[in-house]
């Protein structure tokens, strides 16, 4: 087993997502995920207190991105502005390995209820994490919260355009994501 080679997270989760895919997250025992992954079952639990957690991996980092964006945008940028640049700089750091697992994790996230509950666990604190960043902008909170929602609403529908579209558009997420801002702004200002 190669317990000391680099990238042990990384494969993890692909290893879990590939199983979730195969067999059903139900049927997924931690020790298949760890030697999927090559790797021995403390390894496992040395990098996720449990397999629902491989869902989230990241999800400190994603939220990281998105309030920095936030806090860097133009200081008389708008809310919706203001997400707008934190989506960019959040979908700059999705490469292709992002790219490729979002089909068969989509597909097993569909298939579990416990992983749609981890998902939707999953949006609440990236929502927060803009939120938080746009009430320290002194976005009133109620404001807040919608663009917050919005931005959350636009990444996943920006990600899931990407990672079904065509491989050879190599413009990388931030184009959908953005793409997909722009949809919800003008739909909801087609709400009246």
């Amino acid at each position: 087993m190669a317990r000391w080679e680099p990238g042990a997270r990384e494969r993890l989760v692909h290893a879990a997502v590939d199983l979730f895919s195969e067999q059903g997250y139900d049927a997924t025992t931690v020790t298949e995920i760890a030697e999927r992954a090559g790797v021995t079952k403390s390894t496992f639990f040395r990098h996720f207190p449990d397999k629902r957690e491989l869902l989230v991996a990241g999800q400190e980092t994603l939220s990281r991105l998105l309030a920095e964006g936030i806090a860097d945008a133009d200081p008389d940028a708008g809310p919706m502005d203001a997400v707008a640049v934190g989506l960019a700089r959040a979908s700059d750091e999705m490469g292709p390995a992002n790219r490729e697992l979002g089909p068969r994790l989509a597909a097993a996230v569909a298939a579990s209820a416990e992983l749609r509950e981890r998902d939707a666990l999953k949006s609440v604190g990236l929502a927060l994490a803009m939120t938080e960043a746009l009430v320290a902008r002194g976005v009133p909170d109620t404001t807040a919260h919608l663009a917050s929602e919005m931005g959350v609403l636009a990444f996943k529908q920006g990600y899931a355009r990407w990672a079904e579209g065509d491989r050879a558009d190599d413009d990388g997420l931030a184009p959908h994501a953005l793409a997909a801002l722009a949809d919800l702004r003008a739909a909801a200002a087609a709400l009246g």
